[in-house]
């Protein structure tokens, strides 16, 4: 019995409860005294407030397998949000790695698998009084000239310059060049700004040189932010509410995820959910591929016999494999891709402004949106019996009418009466047919109104939600757009006030590429937040090709207390 007793005496002693060996132990620095660092010692480098935290962090919650990261440490536990790595694209670290200062004053990180320095750009320091590694508060980690702030990895912190720096999602497959072009593998270019990204403020704005700038959903308010290139490939802006304890989106570049390049794979068609998740759909003569679940094959192979299936509001934007003609009729663009063996198929707009794409030698980042307008013609083999889902486009009729028709005068010994009664019935035919034609162009308003709402999710809207201004109303309110106090890539802002003595910021969008789909994602995204640091959504215009966003004004030192005191708000530098 004694010797059993020693054996779990002795058992407990060498396995330490997990509370205890998982205890971290903080520093304020890392000088060469505290040499060398290993991932099983658990240390980490807290900021001064400690807001930010560095070291070994696990991927994956492993336990063999690190990256020497900065993270925010003061969000709940269950929140980690890694904001750099050292080591961030190359393979993990093992638990033998190792971040040392040497005696020639190098940081080095190194690894058993490989004795070269991992650490972004090798700093060396200048004289022995700067040899200590530490963080500061605002998240940049400094060795003597050295900063993470130099060497952004998927994320920029607020004061941090961006100055062209790139930045690369966690996946490799995104970057954010030039500060101002989102690109898929480097070659293809998604998404540009017209503007160049300087800097991302702690009040939820993004300069971008000479007084522009981007204003978030809740700008004005402070509270911990980032600006993150997302695995979707989206750059946004994120905002920490500390009462929900999340993350929430405050700004982000792209408001329908699927025209991100390279989400799904060749022939496939991009969709997303309520929830904005993505699936990947195959189109009619198509089956799932068997080398890659995102991407499709042809169960066909094209024979001289072929067809095409409509899809409406599908498009393919596969780069250079494309050839923009300018044709206005169905059946000449149509017979233009006949004309090409390798035409895959061809993209047409019924607005009879001339856009007809064909599609030459693959189909590439396929996405479906109804702010597109655009009609994908597919060709597949004859004898395909696949039916389209992608419906729910009016169709326009081309008509022709070869022959000139003249209406005769009257005679002259017409009878008085018989060309009074047939002015009246001209009269009451036109105005009937001018009746119609109105309805018919109110319907066909309505019908896109309804759809657009049912997929933008519009009707579940709250009573009592955002008002419709008139253009003339906000015209009036902000002096005739005479007083700017922000400008962003997506529009600028005015102050106004409406005649109920509300005080409020006009934001009139401008370059909205999608039509109708980006204002609406935009009402709904805002008019759906519901909490007491945000700005709240009180209306919007959509008239004459307008689309202007009516928030709550908020100045500087918060929520208005009293609509007779008179401030002023400039964009924030």
């Amino acid at each position: 019995m004694a010797p059993i007793f020693l054996f779990f005496a002795f058992f407990l002693l060498s396995n330490p409860s997990p509370s205890a060996s998982q205890r971290q132990q903080s520093m304020a620095s890392f000088s060469s005294s505290d040499s060398p660092w290993l991932p099983m010692q658990n240390k980490i480098l807290l900021s001064p407030n400690s807001t930010f935290a560095a070291g070994f962090y696990p991927v994956d919650n492993s336990s063999k397998h690190f990256n020497f990261s900065i993270w925010y440490y003061k969000l709940p536990r269950n929140i980690t949000t890694i904001v750099w790595s050292a080591n961030k694209h190359d393979s993990p670290l093992s638990t033998n790695a190792s971040l040392v200062i040497t005696a020639t004053r190098e940081l080095r990180l190194t690894d058993s698998s490989s004795r070269s320095n991992l650490w972004p750009g090798a700093p060396n320091a200048t004289n022995s009084n700067s040899t200590r590694l530490f963080l500061n508060e605002d998240g940049n980690l400094v060795y003597d000239k050295w900063e993470s702030f130099h060497f952004p990895t998927d994320t920029f912190l607020p004061n941090q310059a961006i100055n062209g720096t790139e930045l690369v999602s966690q996946n490799g497959k995104f970057r954010f060049l030039n500060s101002t072009v989102l690109s898929f593998n480097y070659s293809d270019n998604y998404w540009t700004s017209d503007k160049v990204f300087k800097q991302l403020n702690s009040n939820g704005s993004v300069n971008q040189g000479n007084d522009v700038s981007i204003i978030s959903a809740d700008y004005g308010v402070a509270r911990m932010r980032r600006l993150t290139l997302d695995n979707d490939g989206n750059l946004r802006v994120y905002s920490h509410d500390e009462n929900l304890g999340q993350w929430f989106i405050a700004w982000q570049a792209l408001q329908e995820s699927c025209r991100v390049h390279g989400l799904c794979g060749p022939n496939a068609i991009c969709l997303t959910d309520s929830s904005n998740s993505i699936s990947c759909v195959c189109p009619p003569g198509f089956r799932r591929s068997s080398t890659s679940r995102d991407a499709c094959e042809r169960k066909r192979k094209l024979t001289r016999n072929t067809k095409f299936v409509q899809l409406d509001y599908v498009n393919f934007t596969g780069g250079s494999n494309q050839t923009n003609l300018m044709v206005r009729n169905l059946t000449t663009c149509r017979a233009n891709c006949l004309a090409r063996t390798n035409c895959l198929g061809f993209m047409f707009k019924y607005d009879g402004q001339g856009y007809c794409v064909l599609q030459l030698d693959r189909l590439l980042y396929g996405y479906w949106s109804p702010g597109t307008e655009v009609a994908m013609f597919l060709r597949v083999d004859g004898s395909e019996t696949d039916e389209t889902n992608f419906t729910g486009m009016s169709k326009v009729l081309e008509t022709t009418c070869p022959v000139r028709v003249t209406l005769p005068f009257p005679p002259r010994e017409s009878n008085t009466t018989t060309r009074n009664i047939a002015i009246i019935c001209t009269l009451f035919a036109a105005e009937l047919i001018s009746g119609i034609l109105f309805f018919w162009a109110f319907l066909k308003k309505y019908i896109k109104y309804r759809d657009m709402a049912q997929t933008l999710g519009l009707e579940f809207l709250p009573a009592g939600g955002p008002k419709r201004f008139t253009y003339a109303e906000l015209k009036a309110a902000t002096d005739d757009f005479s007083n700017a106090i922000g400008k962003g890539g997506f529009g600028d802002v005015y102050r106004g006030e409406l005649p109920d003595r509300r005080i409020v910021a006009v934001k009139c969008l401008k370059n909205v590429t999608g039509g109708d789909a980006d204002f609406w994602a935009e009402v709904t995204i805002i008019a759906r937040m519901h909490h007491l640091n945000l700005v709240r959504l009180w209306g919007f215009c959509a008239e004459k090709g307008q689309r202007i966003l009516v928030y709550e004004y908020l100045f500087p030192a918060g929520r208005l207390a009293s609509l007779g005191t008179e401030v002023e708000m400039g964009p924030t530098s």
